[in-house]
């Protein structure tokens, strides 16, 4: 059984361009999708460090224009990679902002922040996203939260996992599941239309998202949802399909003002925004205009782009998505008139063309399009923290039977994968298979255990290794291997030697993170310097308005003929050098400045203004005692 958690348990749908989250509510019976501060359901995935504060979601995003060196997006295509994969470099070409490589290969982002180089990897870049999901969902359920459940791509390896679960740790949240996007989606679907469904239906989730692909063939039956098979790309989207967009009208611009804009970073920030409203508008218009003032060296930009143009740049990326459908039916060994329905998920599966293809794949079976696409990952991600968390009872019947995305297996003579656990095997699992050694009197075997689908084994993800000590004997000596992967992922090796009984494992848990112990304890601290810096920052502007505010309230009183007529001319001095001191010290904008002098500075306002005041008020008082008198 599972392990219950205490305290409430969030969804987090941490998404390449977009992410969301939701909570379980027991007296509506429901997943409640959370909105942010500015009231949208969804929170650009948007860090940017300008030179006085950090910025995460909406107000990030915003600026990405004026600041695109040092706004961060797509730390999800980052997370869990190599510098060196080749799918980063492509990637390098179309950031602003600069990542160079560390001593390990790992990728580290680096910006300017507060006039100083500031360098971070792409879990603490998700971690400040995280730790703006949590606060909002502390916000709306006005209580501390930490348990969090988080959705990654199906086809995320190992490596990937782990990161995103050191992301959470950052974030300070106990990271009490990693689930796959696809089966969230589905539990969102199950619940909200196949409900204590009794006949059996297989649904096929298509999960097409900001900057990764998945798609994952479920069957549903008396609330067990019952994952067959998951296959994608955790390097496609509508990202993708902007960049084509972008690289278009860079050359329609050349071509028309014999300029090239492909290196003016801030240029190319608002073009791909305007793509990507453009591509929105093309799901339901045949037409979208782009239109940007002054986009370089004051020329302005206008142009249009068709539907039908629109998919003639995609419809290789299309195409790509049909092959990973078929492939994923393949594996489920099921076919396509087996599938009773067909569930869209991510925005980008609203590209009209996509639908098509998709529709016309399944021999033209109508789409589910009930669900939003945006929130239903979401919604998953907290049905499942309902169930792991405690006191929850309306979900507490249900089953969940997923799947091992990636194939889990050893290395043998020659560096071949000898794979124990195929992909899409359903969890948890266990299976044994018997090797012999290659060597005469070999005192020791080494069990490297990987995970991935190529034949070479290095070429492989290497999860962990162990060595099981032999007696001498002539080759061909037995060794039993197990590999057993329990409920919540985790995948136990051992190794036996079948003679002499000589037994030794190995543990690979998601908790085996790609960073040190020490490395996740100082960016948890460096999340806390952030979050510290943050409070101090808005505290340092509410002070710095409050000295405006003042002004302003001064300013009106001292228009006033009858009141000025009674100042003296010392107070009208004072209050008017006043004044513009106050004026220089907000206009001159000093970062230097403490919060403390904006402080000082508004009792010293105060205590002029209110002095003055106070005469007059004396004044007036005297002059009523003495007409009384008479």
């Amino acid at each position: 059984m599972a392990k219950k958690y205490a305290g409430p348990a969030i969804g987090i749908d941490l998404g390449t361009t977009y992410s969301c989250v939701a909570v379980w509510q027991e007296q509506n019976n429901r997943a409640e999708i959370i909105h942010n501060d500015q009231g949208n359901r969804t929170t650009p995935s948007f860090v940017a460090f300008t030179d006085s504060q950090r910025l995460i979601g909406d107000a990030a995003k915003n600026q990405a224009a004026s600041n695109p060196a040092n706004t961060i997006f797509d730390a999800k295509r980052l997370i869990g990679r190599k510098y060196s994969d080749s799918v980063i470099k492509t990637d390098l070409q179309l950031w602003p902002f600069k990542v160079i490589a560390d001593t390990n290969d790992n990728p580290v982002i680096v910006v300017n922040f507060k006039d100083e180089e500031k360098r971070f990897v792409a879990e603490e870049i998700s971690s400040m996203i995280l730790t703006k999901m949590r606060e909002i969902a502390q916000k709306f359920l006005e209580t501390p939260v930490k348990n969090a459940v988080i959705t990654v791509p199906a086809y995320f390896n190992d490596s990937q996992r782990k990161a995103t679960k050191d992301a959470g740790s950052i974030a300070g949240l106990n990271v009490i599941r990693i689930i796959n996007e696809p089966t969230a989606a589905a539990l969102a679907y199950g619940l909200q239309k196949r409900a204590n469904c009794d006949e059996s239906k297989n649904i096929f989730i298509f999960d097409l998202g900001g900057g990764t692909f998945d798609v994952s063939l479920l069957t549903i039956k008396n609330n067990v949802f019952d994952v067959k098979a998951t296959a994608g790309d955790t390097h496609l989207g509508g990202e993708d399909f902007d960049h084509r967009m972008v690289n278009h009208f860079v050359k329609e611009f050349k071509r028309k003002h014999n300029k090239d804009i492909s290196g003016n970073s801030r240029a190319l920030r608002r073009l791909r925004t305007a793509c990507e409203r453009a591509k929105r508008t093309l799901s339901f218009d045949m037409e979208a205009i782009i239109d940007i003032d002054a986009i370089s060296e004051g020329i302005d930009f206008c142009s249009s782009i068709t539907r039908a143009k629109f998919e003639s740049l995609n419809v290789d990326l299309f195409e790509k998505c049909m092959e990973t459908v078929k492939s994923c039916l393949t594996d489920a060994k099921m076919q396509k008139n087996a599938v009773d329905d067909v569930v869209l998920v991510g925005g980008s599966s609203r590209i009209p063309k996509v639908q098509t293809l998709l529709q016309e794949f399944f021999n033209g079976k109508d789409l589910c399009l009930s669900i939003n696409p945006d929130e239903a990952v979401a919604y998953g991600a907290a049905v499942q923290a309902a169930l792991l968390g405690e006191g929850i009872k309306s979900v507490s019947n249900l089953v969940l039977r997923d799947v091992t995305p990636l194939s889990l297996g050893i290395s043998t003579k020659g560096d071949i994968m000898s794979v124990l656990i195929p992909r899409n095997s359903t969890i948890p699992v266990k299976k044994e298979q018997q090797y012999q050694t290659v060597e005469d009197d070999q005192p020791a075997v080494s069990i490297d255990v990987y995970e991935g689908e190529r034949e070479v084994a290095s070429e492989n993800n290497l999860l962990g290794l162990f060595t099981l000590s032999l007696p001498l004997a002539p080759r061909g000596l037995p060794v039993n291997v197990c590999f057993a992967i329990d409920a919540d992922g985790i995948l136990n090796v051992s190794a036996e030697e079948v003679t002499s009984g000589n037994k030794k494992d190995i543990t690979i848990t998601k908790d085996n993170g790609r960073l040190s112990t020490e490395e996740i304890e100082r960016m948890i601290q460096e999340a806390g310097k952030f979050k510290d810096e943050d409070k101090k920052f808005v505290k340092k502007v509410k002070a710095m308005n409050a000295v405006e505010d003042y002004i302003y309230n001064m300013r009106k009183v001292m228009k006033d003929d009858g009141i000025t007529s009674m100042l003296n001319s010392i107070d009208k001095m004072k209050i008017n050098s006043a004044m513009i001191k106050g004026k220089k010290l907000i206009d001159s904008n000093n970062q230097q400045q403490e919060t403390c002098v904006f402080v000082d500075f508004l009792r010293e306002l105060e205590s002029i203004f209110e002095s003055a005041l106070n005469k007059i008020n004396k004044g007036y008082c005297a002059e009523e005692s003495y007409s009384d008198s008479d």
